[in-house]
Parts: C-alpha cells; sequence; structure tokens
C-alpha cells in the first residue's frame, strides 16, 4: 500500500476527491476490540498496512481496516453517543460497503461479529459522509422484531 502520507485531495472532471479515511493504531484496535500492541504485530507482521498522518503518528487506511473487520467478526465498539438516544438497539463499527443509486443507498456495516445492513437515501450517505472504512452507528428502532427457530422444531 503507498504511504498514506504522500495521499492528498485532487480534482478529477471539475470535482475534488477528499482524502480517504485514516485511523490512529488506537482507534483501529478499539473498532477491532483488540490491543494497540495486537494492531502493531499486525502491521509489522504485513497483515495490515500502516501510513504516517501529518503529525507523524502511524495511521491505518479504513477501508483496509473494514476489509479486515469482516474477516475477523470483531467485537462490537463501544458507541460514544448512545447514553441520550431512546433507542436502544445500536451497532457501532465500520462501513464496509455502499451501493449508491440517484434516489436509494445500501450502507453495509461489520459492528463487532454482526453485519448490519441499511436502506437510506443517497442524499443521508452524502451528508453523513459515509464511505468505506468509516466509523458509523446503525440504530435500530423497530415495532416488530421476528423470531424464527431451526427447521424441525414445532
Amino acid at each position: 500500500m503507498e504511504d498514506l502520507a504522500e495521499l492528498t485531495p485532487f480534482r478529477t472532471c471539475g470535482s475534488i476527491l477528499p482524502i480517504m479515511t485514516q485511523l490512529r493504531i488506537s482507534e483501529a484496535a478499539r473498532l477491532l476490540g483488540v490491543s494497540d500492541d495486537t494492531v502493531r504485530r499486525w502491521v509489522d507482521a504485513g497483515r495490515l498496512d500502516a501510513g504516517v498522518d501529518d503529525a507523524g503518528r502511524k495511521v491505518v487506511a479504513g477501508a483496509e481496516l473494514a476489509r479486515l473487520a469482516e474477516d475477523l467478526h470483531a467485537d462490537a465498539a463501544a458507541d460514544p453517543g448512545s447514553e441520550h438516544r431512546s433507542a436502544r438497539n445500536h451497532f457501532t463499527g465500520l462501513v464496509t460497503g455502499v451501493i449508491s443509486d440517484t434516489v436509494m443507498s445500501q450502507v453495509t456495516l461489520q459492528c463487532g461479529p454482526f453485519r448490519v445492513v441499511s436502506l437510506i437515501s443517497t442524499e443521508a450517505v452524502r451528508d453523513l459522509g459515509l464511505e468505506v472504512g468509516s466509523v458509523a452507528t446503525a440504530v435500530v428502532k423497530a415495532t416488530n422484531v421476528h423470531v424464527e427457530t431451526p427447521r424441525g422444531r414445532s
């Protein structure tokens, strides 16, 4: 992977593309549910590529971390804003996929061992700045919950 410090915004067809999401080692560790040292060992072993940010700190690309999170099925990360929310079911994790058309988008998050898929407006995706590798929280407020049992049980 190229050095993240060398990545800069660039113009294409008249628009400016932003720098990819970068996460510090400690942030990556918290989201994956492992220690900082584990993430550093993965970097040293080549399992995860790291670069250096403008302040000289090691960072990992959010998109690469999202791929690793899907592979690991990491523990769910804590949601710091959850204490003032009426919905109790919330899952914080990494965006692992965004498929958009002009009106609607499908956003996939890896929230610890849980894969959460949401259909939201493409406008909301743009407003929230959602991209593969960014951190987001899925909040679930439902009036119906369906429960199933394994086949063969009555």
